[in-house]
């Protein structure tokens, strides 16, 4: 305990490359000098993700840092990310500072000519944040974002070495091995560095290894010996390791797949082009008792396979995802699932489709227009330049069962119902009691504004039920995010050198 007794400073973890490990490495180093008794906290300037998460005061901020800050036993703040980027299109994307949208700017803006003004704006929003955790923690743990050696994006960067350089803070550098070419991946990131930033990295780590660590110390040997700079560890390759994505998505794991002697639900989520927030589904994917599947553009030629709830996911530009859909022929799927019985849900965004219109008349996500909804749910929606942000609690209303929840709403449409007579599954805890969502009368339909509504057990259990499921076994994402961060900061422990890498951090 002694050696972590008066750390105090900052740290800052680069990549080679995009999924080198940085997030996974960042929240690890959070969970682990949180168990030291070090007033730790995360820290990303700038984000572009899909994957979103609300904070405690009101705005939204990346996964990664939600997720990362309940490594540090915090929660999530919107100084953790001051800078999120939330893609809208190819070229486009919306910009949230300090928690809140305040436009959409094409990618000219970000890295052309053009983005001086949106430079100087966003690093004054990133130096005032990280000015702030400075005085509130002993020890701040900041995540890159892709790599520093991309010489296009150099000029004016405030995500990797533009950040380090005018921070002043200490760099290490993660690489993948599993991939193939980390030597190379290492000695030529260095190499496009500035001498100032190659001064600023001290040091490596080796991320994803698999087999006889013997076999890989002539390489080690000849890294340092090369680079004048020392490997502070090699990590394993940790299978099975269940934590919040920031955008890429992941399969059921083998271990979870259903045997034959368990009762199963069969639970497909259509892959949009700018699907948002595909945690909410990780409770899903993990079931033993569900066999999930993302369906994407890649089995369009494919028959669309049998199941018991198909679930339409949240999306940053609706209509343009609606569109997508009716073009892979998935609404006739959905309608044909529907006549055979089976149960359909939407989220968010996937809600919005459900319903008989979808009307953009600002043009806040993409060109001004009008949209056809799927017709499934007697709503119409129109998107409005205000952002609901808002964390929430209720009840979960289903097959004459009530269970409470904790969940957040984050979008920008506001919809009204069509019909007399509603039923809504939820029910938010406010003074006038406000009702969100609809069940179609048939019971066979479901949508709701409300994210995180499977990450609380009895909620999860229920919706299960809805779909088909009776007496689903209970799983609680949280206590297993828990378990999978105190794993990683366990395996940090064991192959960090943590006596160097306390040094760095001096």
């Amino acid at each position: 305990m002694t050696q972590f007794s008066r750390l105090q400073g900052s740290l800052m973890v680069q990549g080679t490359t995009s999924d080198a490990g940085k997030s996974t490495l960042v929240a690890g180093l959070c969970r682990l000098f949180a168990r030291k008794g070090i007033n730790v906290a995360p820290f990303k300037p700038q984000n572009m993700a899909l994957n979103s998460a609300v904070t405690e005061d009101g705005g939204e901020i990346g996964r990664a840092q939600a997720l990362q800050a309940v490594a540090c036993h915090l929660k999530p703040h919107t100084d953790f990310n001051p800078v999120l980027l939330k893609p809208s299109s190819d070229t486009g994307a919306q910009v949230i500072i300090h928690g809140k949208a305040l436009t959409n700017l094409e990618a000219k803006a970000f890295f052309g000519p053009q983005s001086q003004g949106y430079k100087t704006m966003a690093l004054n929003a990133v130096m005032t944040s990280f000015n702030r955790l400075q005085q509130r923690y002993d020890l701040v743990i900041i995540e890159g974002a892709g790599s520093p050696a991309e010489i296009n994006l150099r000029q004016g960067d405030i995500a990797n070495m533009g950040f380090a350089e005018e921070a002043d803070c200490p760099v290490i550098i993660i690489a993948d091995i599993d991939k193939g070419g980390v030597f190379a991946h290492l000695v030529g990131t260095l190499a496009l560095l500035s001498p100032s930033e190659q001064a600023r990295v001290k040091g490596f780590v080796i991320n994803r290894f698999r087999g006889d660590i013997s076999l890989l110390q002539s390489g080690i040997d000849w890294l340092e010996n090369y680079t004048q700079k020392p490997v502070l560890g090699v990590l394993p390759y940790l299978h099975d390791l269940h934590l919040d994505a920031e955008d890429s998505l992941i399969a059921s794991p083998a271990s979870t797949q259903c045997n034959a002697s368990q009762q199963k639900l069969v639970v497909l989520v259509l892959v949009f082009p700018r699907i948002s927030n595909h945690t909410d589904f990780d409770p899903l994917r993990l079931h033993p008792q569900v066999e999930f599947r993302y369906i994407s553009m890649a089995e369009q030629h494919k028959p669309f396979p049998a199941a018991d709830l198909i679930i339409l996911p949240g999306s940053k530009n609706v209509r343009a995802d609606l569109n997508f859909m009716r073009q892979q022929g998935w609404d006739k799927a959905i309608f044909k699932h529907l006549r055979y019985g089976g149960k359909v849900m939407g989220i968010c965004g996937g809600y919005q489709m459900l319903g008989k219109m979808i009307a953009d008349p600002l043009g806040i996500e993409d060109v001004a227009g009008s949209t056809p909804g799927l017709g499934l749910l007697d709503i119409v929606t129109e998107l409005t330049a205000k952002k609901v942000l808002t964390q929430v609690s209720g009840q979960l209303q289903l097959n004459q069962q009530q269970v409470r929840f904790d969940g957040y709403e984050i979008h920008c449409g506001i919809s009204n119902f069509t019909a007399t007579t509603v039923t809504h599954p939820v029910t938010i805890s406010t003074p006038t009691g406000q009702n969100d969502g609809q069940v179609s009368q048939d019971n066979r339909i479901l949508g709701t504004y409300i994210h995180g509504l499977l990450d609380n057990p009895s909620a999860c259990q229920l919706l299960l039920d809805w779909a088909g499921l009776e007496q689903a076994q209970v799983i609680d994402i949280n206590q297993i995010r828990e378990q999978q961060l105190n794993r990683l900061a366990d395996v940090l422990e064991e192959h960090l050198d943590l006596k160097k890498l306390i040094g760095v951090i001096g």
